[in-house]
């Protein structure tokens, strides 16, 4: 069973917490694909079948309530609302209570009433007694009408009959109440068409008039409660102690108990909670809000729908008791996919388990709002109005407004001299944000493998085509010292990499193996000594990280021990590192991470190596997925479609390779506008070939969507990292990719 508590949840991206979700397996494969591409939206064709005289399709925010612990099962709770703090408020009401066991909760029966009224009867009381009398028959009529339902235990189950003297200016009313398990369904239409079906024989029993045949929303036959102890101790906090926090909340209580104006503010407040929730498993939260209303005036009095009371050693007790009929199965909730992604959200069983599920969730919220203002609540609610009004008169823009109104609630300093100092502060930092955007070249003067980017030609250059690549500011850099110890120390701190090389030993990750290679062709593996590397380039992202670890290692090993070696011999040694690293490799890398210019190459013994003379730098944005870039995996992947459709697959390759050849015309004119167009034809053949993924064709319109004129993945696909070419507006296009909740650079090439 998943754990609902998750930390620091709402300082994640919408992204990172998608993926936290799909990692905990609260949500599929399925359901995180559609959630993450918006795919889950309903549809304005789809609403049209829905209601009349449809124009457009309503959006909301839908957010979880964390921290649920019911009946000792976790939740995470989906929740539909516009209102700012709800979901927080029940998030850190379900904390504290996880704290003291969770919340219990049950819930009677899924039964819904069905109403037939009847009148012009002569004698009321014998027609009740005659309806009674042949209630096995009006009942077995009506479960007649829905096999399926009683099949699955469900049906018409009891029958009750109220008289309404004198309610009608017909005489007195005979109210047949038809007792319905409608199991998890709703229930609506079922229920009517039970009343419907029923009247004519309600009719001949009792000589009278059916008039109105229809369910009641005050489902007082399907009640749910939940109830919570919370010690004191956990009570406790800004000022206050646990014992006062605890008098408080009764006190609170009481006043809405006592009085109807306090308690429909205070009822409303429980609704706050239960109404997102309802709305989002697609429920009615209209019949949910009457039935609870006139259930909160069934003594004839309106009054409070929880009770808050002091336990015998001084515990907090809460209940919470109300109407609560909601269904999971049914054609109205499979209108809308949001809901079906709700319910996987909740992991619930059946309808009265969500029952229960709103009953807690009506607590948590009462709990949170009433323990607000019986502390600093009422204060702190005069401070946010008053501080969003010096937020506005400060002149705070719609995008941090929010922020100087909690900023200046925290430093309880509300003037207007105050906002516009922490506007002035969230500039600045905007400004320094946009300035960590840029990639900078490392300073230090230490041996060095280039970071690269391939602007067209990935994969197509293992088979013998073109392809243009870059050096980045991105570089791997090491050090070789002498060691006391025996053997080959190789440290990279950043990576958590401490291993000291074992002669014979089988090593899981390349890294180990590549550098065996290295020190077997220089003649230094019996050599005592100390590599510390210090990596720039991210792991796995097609950047040649793989490619300049190696040419980094060979120059820092080549410095310390006086060998001398040309660029072509280094190039040539992290090419074997590359090809026991990818299996099948072009040599692009290596040549990139060792001679660190702008450059048009082609496989071959020796490989064609052409400089490309840029009229002025190409400044791009490199954005970076969540999913590593297996390059050995992608290689072997075409290598084997390759294998398959030779002849498809070279043709592809001989249209990658004009792409190419064309792009360095436009570089070498500085035409970015043809630039951009063959960058993005490329990234179309490389999807074709199948290297490149959802992550990576999302930051790929990202990009094009915020005015990028080209985009497309770099390196080995399937993750890993997307060039887009932003000549005018990089960091509109970096931010954008950001915000999306990935990662994103802006460089130049030159």
């Amino acid at each position: 069973m998943p754990n609902s508590r998750i930390a620091n949840f709402y300082k994640l991206s919408i992204h990172e917490r998608l993926k936290i979700l799909h990692e905990r397996h609260f949500i599929s494969e399925e359901d995180y694909i559609r959630l993450k591409n918006g795919n889950h939206l309903l549809r304005t064709e789809d609403s049209d079948r829905m209601i009349e005289n449809v124009i457009g399709v309503f959006g909301l925010p839908m957010g979880l309530g964390l921290n649920f612990k019911i009946n000792g099962k976790d939740y995470v709770v989906p929740m539909v609302v516009e209102e700012p703090s709800i979901v927080a408020a029940v998030s850190s009401a379900a904390k504290i209570v996880r704290k003291a066991g969770g919340f219990k909760a049950e819930y009677t029966a899924p039964i819904l009433i069905g109403q037939v009224q009847v009148v012009d009867i002569k004698n009321p009381s014998a027609a009740k007694q005659a309806i009674l009398q042949n209630k096995e028959e009006i009942i077995n009529l009506a479960n007649s009408l829905h096999p399926k339902m009683v099949a699955r235990g469900g049906g018409a189950q009891d029958l009750e009959v109220r008289i309404l003297s004198g309610a009608s200016h017909r005489g007195d009313m005979v109210i047949v109440h038809l007792l319905v398990d409608t199991r998890d369904a709703m229930g609506a239409n079922l229920v009517n068409s039970m009343c419907e079906g029923v009247a004519s024989l309600i009719e001949k029993i009792t000589g009278g008039q059916v008039f109105l045949r229809i369910l009641s929303n005050l489902a007082d036959r399907s009640i749910a409660r939940a109830q919570c102890r919370i010690p004191v101790k956990l009570l406790e906090g800004k000022g206050y102690s646990g014992e006062q926090v605890r008098d408080g909340i009764i006190l609170a209580y009481e006043f809405a108990a006592a009085d109807p104006y306090r308690a429909t503010t205070h009822n409303k407040g429980i609704m706050n909670g239960i109404d997102p929730v309802v709305i989002a498993t697609g429920n009615d939260w209209r019949a949910i809000e009457a039935a609870a209303h006139a259930y909160a005036a069934r003594s004839g009095r309106y009054t409070s729908l929880t009770r808050w009371e002091k336990a015998d050693n001084g515990d907090l007790l809460g209940f919470i008791e109300l109407p609560i009929r909601v269904g999971i199965v049914g054609g109205p909730l499979e209108s809308n996919p949001t809901v079906a992604i709700a319910l996987h959200l909740l992991n619930i069983q059946s309808a009265a388990e969500l029952a229960q599920v709103l009953a807690a969730v009506g607590l948590a919220q009462n709990f949170s709002a009433i323990r607000a203002l019986a502390t600093e609540g009422i204060q702190r609610g005069h401070m946010s109005l008053h501080a969003r009004s010096v937020a506005m008169a400060a002149g705070a823009t719609p995008e941090i407004f929010e922020t100087v109104v909690e900023r200046l609630i925290e430093t309880n300093e509300i003037k207007v001299w105050k906002a516009k100092e922490i506007i002035n502060e969230l500039a600045q930092k905007e400004e320094r944000a946009k300035a960590e955007l840029y990639l900078a070249p490392s300073e230090q003067k230490i041996p060095t493998g280039h970071g690269k980017v391939i602007l067209l030609g990935e994969h197509a250059v293992v088979y013998g085509s073109h392809a243009i690549a870059a050096p980045i500011p991105l570089a791997m850099q090491a050090l070789v010292s002498d060691s006391d110890d025996e053997g080959i120390h190789l440290i990279i701190s950043r990576w958590g990499v401490e291993e000291r090389l074992q002669k014979g030993k089988e090593y899981r990750y390349s890294i180990f193996k590549s550098l065996s290679l290295i020190l077997q062709e220089m003649g230094l593996e019996k050599e005592n000594m100390k590599i510390e590397v210090f990596p720039h380039v991210p792991r796995a992202m097609g950047l040649g990280g793989s490619a300049s670890l190696a040419v980094a290692i060979i120059r820092a090993l080549a410095e310390k021990y006086n060998i001398k070696l040309s660029n072509q011999e280094i190039s040539q040694l992290a090419f074997k590192s590359e090809q026991l690293v990818h299996g099948t490799a072009s040599g692009i890398d290596n040549t990139l991470a060792t001679y660190g210019k702008f450059l048009l190459y082609q496989k071959g013994a020796p490989p064609k190596i052409q400089e490309i003379k840029v009229p002025k730098p190409i400044r791009i944005v490199i954005g970076l997925t969540w999913t590593e870039s297996l390059t050995a995996k992608m290689v072997a992947r075409v290598r084997q479609a390759w294998e398959n459709n030779k002849r498809l697959y070279n043709h592809i390759f001989k249209e990658i390779d004009k792409l190419v050849l064309d792009a360095v015309k436009a570089i070498e004119k500085y035409d970015l506008e043809q630039l951009g167009q063959l960058m993005n034809i490329n990234q179309g053949l490389l999807n074709a070939i199948q290297v490149s993924g959802r992550e990576i064709e999302e930051l790929v319109e990202i990009a094009r969507n915020n005015g990028a004129l080209g985009a497309k993945l770099t390196g080995g696909g399937g993750g890993g990292a997307v060039i887009a070419l932003c000549p005018e507006n990089a960091e509109k296009v970096a931010l954008a990719i950001r915000n999306a909740g990935y990662r994103a650079y802006i460089t130049d090439l030159k």
